[in-house]
This record gives structure tokens, sequence and C-alpha cells, in this order.
């Protein structure tokens, strides 16, 4: 009987692959985080209007949606921190290994999530 063998780690080429998907997303991220940036600074250099018309709902309105800005700002840099994590795994070759499990992340998980550390196994386990 041949036994099987089972696959402990990505291959060069294969991480290679994940790295350049990374990057893109890396890319992509850092475009919509500069998009915010500039939302939350453009909205703060034409408050002189707002200071005439004395407080009312549009002021409410306009904090809120500030609010929700930053808040997405901040979900974008954690998502780049997240994503420049996991080039530095492509690195230390323990890209792709579950922190969990110890298994290796099935290929269509990373494609999707490029940066996570879990298998869908131990991500359902821990909910």
């Amino acid at each position: 009987m041949q036994s099987e063998i089972i696959k402990t780690k990505y291959n060069d080429t294969e991480l290679n692959e994940f790295k350049m998907l990374i990057k893109s997303k890396i890319n992509m991220a850092r475009e919509e985080l500069q998009d915010l940036v500039g939302t939350l600074s453009s909205s703060n250099s034409n408050g002189d209007d707002a200071a005439i018309a004395g407080k009312t709902l549009e002021d409410g309105s306009a904090t809120f949606e500030k609010e929700q800005t930053n808040q997405l700002a901040g979900r974008q840099k954690k998502f780049i921190e997240q994503l420049e994590a996991a080039l530095t795994r492509i690195e230390n070759k323990t890209y792709g290994i579950c922190r969990s499990t110890g298994k290796l992340i099935p290929k269509e998980r990373l494609m999707a999530v490029p940066h996570t550390t879990q298998s869908m196994e131990a991500k359902l386990k821990q909910q």
C-alpha cells in the first residue's frame, strides 16, 4: 500500500503567487485609505458654514458621517497591517499554516482571505 503524502507547506512558486495577490490588495487598500483620509481632511476645511448656521441637524449628520469615515479608515489601516503580516509569514515560509491546528490552510481560502491565519475548521470551532 502507498501512503498518501500530506502537504505541510506551500512551495516557493505558490508563495510567490500569494505574495503578488497580497501586494495588489495592499495597493488597493492604501488607495482606499488615501481616499478616506482625503474625505476627512476636506470635511474639516469647510466648517465655516456650520459655525455660522449654528447647531442644526445637519451638524449632527456631518459628525456622524465623519465618525463613520474615521472608523472605515481605522479598519482599512488594520487590514493593511494584517496583509503586511501575511507578507512577513511568506518570507518566513510559515504562510498558510493554521495557527490553531498546524495544518495547511486550503489554497481557495487563502485566495479569498489572504491575511487569514486559521483554517475554516479552526475558525468555526472558535465561534
